[in-house]
């Protein structure tokens, strides 16, 4: 089996980036929710913008 890697870096919006951003966005939608969870107040007041 030759040609490229799956893992190969890549530039631009390939599968691979768009998997990652998906990934990422989950991630720090999970952490936004912890974080108003735990504070009791909002991501934006939490940082103190707004």
């Amino acid at each position: 089996m030759q040609g490229e890697s799956r893992n190969d870096a890549k530039f631009g919006f390939t599968p691979q980036a768009e998997n990652w951003n998906g990934r990422l966005a989950m991630i720090g939608f999970v952490a936004a929710l912890i974080t108003e969870f735990v504070t009791g107040q909002g991501v934006l007041h939490f940082w103190g913008l707004l």
